[in-house]
C-alpha cells in the first residue's frame, strides 16, 4: 500500500512538473505588445509521409487559435518548413490542413525551405519586417528555442515577440513529463539572455 502511494505520489509530481515547465516556457521571451499586425509563425515537425503527422496537426491547430479573434484581419499565419521526404514541404502540408480540415480562410504564407530551427527563423524573417506584433507556435520547449534564435539573428524584431496559444493547462498532460525531459535536453545549450529569461 504504502508502494502504491508512493509511485502515485511520484506521478502526480511528474504531471504538475511537466505542467509548470511548459508552462514557463511558453511565457519565456515575450512582450505583451498589443499592436495590431500580427504574424503566427508555425514551425514543422519532420513529415517524410505524404499527410499531415499528428505533431504538425496540434502545431497547426495551436497557430490557428493563437489567433486573436479581434485582430484575424490583421494576422497572416506562417508556415515554415521544407521537404523531409515526400515531396510535399511541411509548411504546404500544414497549410493544406489549415484550410481543408480546420476551414482557415485567413492570410496564409509559405517557407518551405528550411530543414532545422535555425532556418525556420532565418527563413521567416524576411516574412516578419512589417509587421507589430510575431507569435511562434510550437511546443513550448521548442517555441523557446526557436524565440531565443530569433533574438541572436534579429533582436530587433525579437522585441515584437509575443506569446502564442501554445499552452493550456491539461493539453497532452501524460506527455508534459516527456515533454519537459526532451526540453531540458535541447535548450541544454541554448544560452538565453540571462536579463529576459531564466532557463
Amino acid at each position: 500500500m504504502r508502494r502504491r502511494t508512493g509511485l502515485a505520489a511520484a506521478g502526480v509530481a511528474a504531471l504538475v512538473w511537466g505542467e509548470w515547465l511548459n508552462w514557463r516556457w511558453s511565457r519565456a521571451l515575450v512582450g505583451s505588445s498589443g499592436s495590431a499586425s500580427t504574424a503566427v509563425v508555425v514551425l514543422g515537425y519532420r513529415n517524410p509521409r505524404a499527410t499531415v503527422n499528428v505533431i504538425n496537426r496540434w502545431r497547426v491547430r495551436a497557430g490557428i487559435r493563437s489567433i486573436d479573434a479581434d485582430g484575424a484581419h490583421g494576422t497572416c499565419v506562417i508556415f515554415s518548413g521544407g521537404a523531409t521526404g515526400s515531396g510535399a514541404t511541411e509548411a504546404q502540408l500544414m497549410a493544406d490542413y489549415a484550410k481543408s480540415v480546420l476551414g482557415f480562410d485567413g492570410t496564409v504564407l509559405l517557407e518551405d525551405r528550411s530543414a532545422t530551427t535555425w532556418e525556420n527563423i532565418m527563413n521567416v524573417i524576411p516574412l516578419l519586417e512589417d509587421v507589430d506584433r510575431i507569435k511562434i507556435a510550437s511546443q513550448p520547449a521548442h517555441a523557446l528555442k526557436a524565440r531565443a534564435y530569433l533574438w541572436r539573428q534579429r533582436p530587433d524584431l525579437a522585441e515584437r515577440l509575443a506569446r502564442a496559444d501554445d499552452y493550456r493547462a491539461g493539453e497532452w498532460m501524460f506527455v508534459k513529463p516527456l515533454l519537459a525531459l526532451y526540453g531540458l535536453w535541447t535548450l541544454r545549450g541554448l544560452k538565453a539572455d540571462e536579463r529576459k529569461v531564466s532557463l
